[in-house]
């Protein structure tokens, strides 16, 4: 059976996550106030992130930047750094 949350990123009462998706207390809060859907549209960002910007996930300065970029896209409104010059495929 699923859980519902109130989503802090979509404002929507819709299904949660089965597990917390990052260590620590940030994963503890997205588990708790994060919906699905929204985390969908985080992967999608973060790929776009790693891919523009040539990152390595496993390098401890890149995990930094994307944790500060996936909490300022879930919890601070949506303002995230895009790459200069980046067009969204879906925008063009």
């Amino acid at each position: 059976m699923s859980r519902t949350v109130h989503c802090a990123k979509l404002g929507i009462d819709a299904e949660g996550l089965d597990f917390a998706p990052w260590p620590g207390p940030l994963g503890q809060r997205i588990y708790a106030e994060i919906s699905k859907p929204a985390w969908q549209q985080w992967l999608a960002h973060q790929t776009m992130l790693i891919n523009e910007y040539r990152l390595n996930p496993l390098d401890p300065k890149a995990r930094q930047f994307l944790a500060g970029e996936m909490e300022k896209f879930l919890f601070g409104g949506g303002q995230t750094e895009r790459p200069a010059g980046y067009v969204d495929p879906d925008e063009a």
